[in-house]
């Protein structure tokens, strides 16, 4: 997106000349005054927009150390690693850590709206890339972050960019809220169409009792044969080959169908691999948490393709791939492969657990229309990615010439 922005009567300023860094602190009761606790992790990358905090309802998520108050309309800039471009604009009152910045505009040269958006700007997230310090603990100072200087526009014309700007940001955030809705009703999709069973409130005993009053409940390991992935270390890993499955992509990389392949190996490797076949599907055998252990793919394509260790891997006799991925991942399969996890730092899963993972007995044409419907919602999904993916690119432009 290119318009044309005539710079000629902006003037160069620091960021200290027309923001002013706010300490408001009460370490004696701001837990008492406050419900709100914004950690650093609550901030999503390149969002000026607050949407999760802890509260006052879930003592598990407060850090009681937090005393430092932020203000509705203060920009909240982590000053911690600031690569992570997580800088937020306050929408209200609470509390942040300590190193958290809280930033106030000076309306005698700024409109507030406007200068926001600067902190997702490239050039000034090279200034603080650049002035970072320590290495164990990557941070920047307010004076190297006050020292940045930036052309500043007429009054006038920051109201015209930033009604702009955040007219960008609306349809952004439409964008986003409609495909949180498409995902909310596709995970409803899955378990109406694959097990068509209310699962709230009830144990998992309980739900599999109920299923097996409409349909023949089966184990796992009557379906098909379990078979372990091998070799491929990150070193391994090259730019372009031979197209691989490595486990820990498989809860960061593929959701339910493999579509894509992030890493490659050459013939030698792969000859020391786990070559997949159509319909396979791989199961993160370890992980940092419950949640992730079990996680799984489908492989769906007609190509050669191999399996890292630490994977696990169902071969299915006659089954639909795209089918057993939505299965895999359904809610009470799910909850199924969270009860056999074991270990303390790090989660593991075995061949013999999976095995016992109990599913309802489908034939494989229903299967096919099941994930036919089920595709479809998938397909909405990834267009409006594609979306919010070219409205993030065109707000993006538009800041950095700004900027």
């Amino acid at each position: 997106m290119e318009i044309k922005i005539n710079k000629g009567n902006w003037d160069r300023v620091r960021l200290s000349d027309v923001l002013t860094k706010k300490e408001e602190n009460d370490k004696e009761n701001a837990a008492n005054r406050f419900d709100r606790f914004l950690k650093v992790d609550h901030m999503d990358a390149e969002s000026l927009h607050i949407k999760r905090w802890a509260s006052q309802e879930n003592d598990d998520e407060i850090n009681p150390t937090f005393y430092k108050i932020f203000r509705k309309g203060q920009i909240l800039f982590p000053t911690r690693n600031p690569h992570l471009r997580r800088t937020a604009l306050a929408s209200f009152d609470g509390i942040c850590g300590e190193k958290t910045l809280t930033l106030e505009s000076n309306e005698e040269f700024l409109i507030p709206e406007f200068i926001p958006f600067l902190f997702h700007s490239d050039s000034f997230y090279n200034h603080t890339i650049g002035a970072i310090v320590g290495s164990t603990n990557p941070h920047v100072r307010w004076r190297d972050v006050a020292d940045y200087e930036f052309l500043l526009p007429p009054k006038d014309q920051q109201v015209k960019l930033a009604e702009l700007l955040w007219a960008m940001d609306e349809v952004i955030e439409s964008e986003k809220k409609l495909k949180e809705i498409l995902e909310i009703s596709l995970n409803s999709q899955i378990e109406n169409e694959i097990h068509g069973v209310d699962i709230s409130e009830k144990t998992i005993e309980m739900v599999i009792k109920e299923l097996s009053r409409k349909t023949k409940i089966v184990s796992l390991n009557s379906l098909g044969i379990f078979l372990k992935g091998k070799g491929i270390m990150k070193s391994d890993v090259i730019e372009s080959g031979i197209p691989c499955v490595r486990y820990g992509e498989l809860y960061t990389r593929h959701h339910r169908i493999i579509r894509n392949y992030h890493s490659f190996v050459d013939r030698a490797t792969a000859n020391q691999s786990f070559k997949l076949e159509k319909n396979d599907i791989l199961f993160a055998g370890s992980g940092e948490t419950i949640t992730e252990i079990g996680k799984s793919a489908s492989f769906v394509d007609n190509i050669e393709v191999y399996a890292g260790s630490d994977t696990l891997i169902f071969r299915p006799n006659e089954m639909d791939g795209y089918y057993l991925g939505y299965l895999m991942n359904s809610q009470l399969v799910r909850q199924q492969l969270n009860k056999y996890g074991t270990g303390a730092t790090v989660m593991h899963i075995y061949q013999s657990d999976i095995k016992k993972i109990k599913v309802p007995l489908i034939n494989l044409e229903n299967q096919k229309m099941i994930s036919k419907k089920l595709e479809q919602f998938a397909s909405n999904i990834k267009a409006l990615q594609t979306k919010i993916k070219s409205s993030e690119s065109l707000q993006k432009s538009l800041i950095n010439q700004v900027f």
